[in-house]
């Protein structure tokens, strides 16, 4: 009896024993791009981009997917583990669920997301110009679990990065997130606003994630996402993940519950450099 309840005992340790001890980023950027495959990003054409020389200084995941179709659904998925049953791009929504940046507060620690174009500090409105709503999901939690001061403009975002929030989103506007403008747009919007960020965050325990929301309805979903920062191996990752597996490694980082469905995700391993 001594012997089996010890090996019921062993079996049951096991997986947290041989679980990847996660890095702890003093600071995230998630960038969120728009509408483009695996392919459509990684290829031949594109060799000499910004976003091929981020990969190779950081991890390319080749098997990473959006959930569904069209994009609203997925940033909702990103920010609270769930789509939260919206099925288009449609405007307004209001939440009350738990979510990335009320685990953070709950914790202590800091979110915001910085929204190109968006017209004010905390807007509400649906679009302005090349700012869509659908594509900021801080917005729907406003005034319900989360402040107006957290629903920032990317003008806000600070020169000084020490000044981040712990974890921050990234919404380039429609003309430059390659959903209305061209991946050469995109790719010269990242080298100057994101670039600087990278330097700065291999020197600072600092990490960029990005990634796209879906593909262009023609890859099964499949999208570009890759991890950038000093706590990275460089290389490629066919382990398959999607946007409740990115969740779920934002808050392992920190961690912080699980939330939706982010709980039968599992977080990203064998891409961390050991410290």
């Amino acid at each position: 009896m001594r012997i089996l309840l010890t090996l019921l005992f062993a079996l049951v340790l096991a997986p947290a024993a041989f679980a990847e001890h996660l890095p702890r980023p003093d600071h995230v950027l998630v960038v969120i791009e728009e509408n483009r495959g695996f392919s459509q990003i990684m290829n031949m054409a594109h060799l000499d981009s910004h976003i091929n020389a981020l990969a190779k200084r950081g991890m390319l995941f080749t098997q990473s997917y959006g959930v569904s179709h069209p994009s609203e659904p997925n940033y909702l998925a990103l920010f609270s583990g769930s789509t939260q049953g919206v099925t288009s791009d449609a405007c307004p929504y209001s939440f009350t669920g738990d979510n990335l940046a009320t685990a953070l507060l709950d914790k202590g620690l800091s979110f915001a997301s910085y929204s190109e174009t968006l017209p004010a500090i905390g807007d509400l409105g649906c679009m302005s110009g090349a700012y869509q709503r659908k594509h900021n999901p801080v917005s729907n939690w406003q005034g319900t679990r989360l402040p107006a001061a957290m629903n920032l403009r990317f003008g806000d975002f600070p020169q000084d990065f020490s000044r981040l929030p712990t974890v921050a989103f990234v919404i380039p506007d429609q003309n430059n997130d390659m959903h209305d403008g061209s991946f050469e747009t995109a790719d010269a919007w990242l080298a100057t606003h994101v670039t600087p960020y990278v330097d700065w965050a291999f020197r600072h325990n600092s990490l960029l994630i990005l990634t796209w929301d879906e593909d262009n309805g023609r890859e099964n979903n499949r999208v570009v996402t890759l991890l950038v920062g000093p706590m990275v191996k460089q290389g490629t990752s066919a382990q398959h993940i999607d946007h409740y597996s990115v969740l779920r490694t934002l808050l392992d980082f920190y961690r912080l519950p699980a939330i939706g469905a982010s709980r039968d995700a599992q977080p990203i391993q064998g891409v961390w450099q050991k410290h």
